[in-house]
């Protein structure tokens, strides 16, 4: 295949996880397969996988993970997602079973140690997008800094099939910044779900009329003489918190992996069916999701 004719998706298997064992087991109906081993979030995690094949129609799929609770930012932060509690129990061996049910697709799981899931993905939009088409499938709004010329961020929304489609061409409008912004934004206003406070005082719509009116903190300390007092002392007193908390955002784009994308992707839906059954987990009827072009 011409390399210039590929589209890749890469899907953030841990927030599709994530959001599909949240959204079905409200109710404590986990299903479970013939061991005992609950099965609701793979479930949902393939009705938001193949949905995203039918809607996007990647020629190529990538899967990527993280690999454990602990990665490089907690040494530069020890306080990084310290506020989240351990997974469900009932989560817990979904993480292996969600693998080997990408597996069946030929979908490549890709995970490296000391690293989350977001800067896998970072790291193969930014070698991918050289010469293909990327779009990246989560729900995680940090991804959105990716977005650049050929990568193009799926948020999900509500439902199965929502998107909130971000790109070169729109993200202005939408975000009221570049996406290179937004690791300075985060820098401003901290993160609560990833536990780093960023300069406190400093909120979201303060952060945006800063960045939109001097681009970045370097410009906004060269001209703090503009700045009212109060938040030019609220800048000078946890600038050092700005930077860390830039760091901290910031995906890296430039881990070492291994990948592959020489295979175009080909779904038998009745093959795959087939091996869902053996796995045990209970599944949506894959062609009524997948795009009728690439079931063989």
């Amino acid at each position: 295949m011409d390399i210039l004719k590929k589209h890749i998706l890469l899907v953030d298997g841990m927030a599709l996880l994530f959001r599909g064992f949240y959204a079905t087991s409200f109710r404590g109906n986990f299903m479970r397969n013939e061991e005992g081993i609950p099965t609701n979030g793979v479930y949902q995690f393939l009705r938001y996988f193949t949905d995203g094949i039918h809607t996007f129609q990647p020629t190529h799929v990538l899967c990527c993970w993280d690999m454990g609770s602990k990665t490089f930012r907690n040494e530069i932060y020890s306080a990084y997602k310290a506020n989240r509690g351990a997974p469900p129990e009932e989560l817990i061996p979904q993480f292996d079973l969600v693998k080997e049910a990408v597996d069946i697709f030929n979908v490549q799981n890709i995970g490296v140690t000391n690293y989350e899931a977001d800067d896998v993905i970072g790291t193969l939009a930014n070698t991918l997008s050289h010469d293909v088409q990327v779009t990246i499938l989560s729900g995680d709004h940090d991804l959105l800094q990716l977005v650049a010329k050929n990568v193009d961020v799926a948020i999900m929304k509500k439902g199965i099939g929502n998107y909130d489609i971000y790109n070169e061409a729109n993200f202005l409008s939408k975000k009221g910044l570049h996406p290179h912004q937004i690791i300075e934004f985060k820098g401003l206003t901290g993160d609560s779900a990833d536990n780093y406070p960023g300069i406190k005082g400093i909120g979201e719509k303060t952060a945006l009329k800063l960045l939109q009116t001097y681009g970045n903190m370097d410009t906004i300390l060269e001209s703090k003489d503009e700045l009212t007092k109060g938040i030019r002392s609220k800048i000078e007193t946890d600038i050092a918190m700005f930077h860390l908390s830039k760091e901290l955002a910031a995906i890296k784009c430039d881990v070492e992996l291994e990948f592959t994308i020489d295979e175009p992707l080909q779904i038998h839906a009745p093959e795959i069916e087939a091996h869902l059954i053996k796995l045990g987990v209970k599944h949506p009827p894959i062609e009524s999701y997948v795009s009728s072009n690439i079931i063989v």
